[in-house]
Parts: C-alpha cells; sequence; structure tokens
C-alpha cells in the first residue's frame, strides 16, 4: 500500500535482542515500523515534512503491524497538497499576534532580539503543529 503523509515524528527505539526498529508517526497518529536501517535514516530526514511512504500491514494475534517499506519526499511538497510551508506561515502568524503575545503595540522600551525570540518561539511552534496536524479544515 502506499499513501502520502506529514511525518510528526521518528522514534529509534532499541529491542531487547538489540536491533534497532525505527517508529514513524504521522500527523494522523498512525504508527509504521521498519528494522531497515536505509528506511529509518530515509525517515528521519522526512520528519517534520510531508513524504510518500511504502508500507505493508500485518495481523499477528490481536495485533496489527504496519510495516514501513520505503519513504521518500512527497511530490509536490506538501502531503495535504496546500503550497504553504507551516513554519513559514506559522511565523508570519506569530509577528502579526506580536502586540497580543508581548502586551502591548508600542512598548515602552525596544526588546532584544532574543528575547522577542523567546517569546515569539514558542507560540509559532504551536501553530506550525496544528497546521501540520490539522490542515486547512475549511476544505
Amino acid at each position: 500500500m502506499e499513501a502520502d503523509i506529514q511525518v510528526d515524528s521518528v522514534e529509534q527505539v532499541e529491542t531487547r535482542s538489540g536491533n534497532t526498529r525505527w517508529v514513524v508517526r504521522d500527523g494522523d497518529g498512525n504508527e509504521y515500523t521498519t528494522f531497515r536501517e536505509h528506511i529509518g535514516e530515509q525517515a528521519e530526514k522526512a520528519r517534520g515534512g510531508p513524504a510518500h511512504i511504502e508500507f505493508h500491514e500485518e495481523q499477528r494475534g490481536n495485533f496489527r503491524n504496519v510495516y514501513l517499506d520505503a519513504i521518500r519526499p512527497a511530490p509536490g511538497g506538501s502531503a495535504d497538497g496546500s503550497d504553504s510551508d507551516p513554519d513559514e506561515v506559522a511565523w508570519n502568524t506569530a509577528v502579526e499576534a506580536a502586540p497580543w503575545l508581548l502586551g502591548s503595540s508600542e512598548p515602552k522600551k525596544a526588546l532584544k532580539s532574543d528575547e522577542l525570540y523567546k517569546k515569539l518561539e514558542p507560540f509559532k511552534q504551536r501553530v506550525a503543529e496544528d497546521i501540520r496536524r490539522h490542515g486547512d479544515d475549511d476544505e
């Protein structure tokens, strides 16, 4: 099977036998597993972005295992079909919201750039994560 996904996270787990297992989680909470190092490395490169994957499922008793067979950057640049980079949109949103985040559109003194960044960055991260997770719900 194949799918275009948003790679939210990639986790390396060492098994009891000493092998490395990669667990890829997409924007919908689905998990894909691989023990193949080259696929795990490609998954790590795709972290936080859109990807095209190939996978297969196996039923073992009461468990359904989903194995990642291949992963590569998604054609067209976005798993959800949008043209905007979530981080770019999130920074624009954070800059527009800066007066509310800082408590004033006319501060008494200028903030140092590092201080301003520390105030805006957490908001930007939340907005970008929300965009990746939910996309444009108006469609």
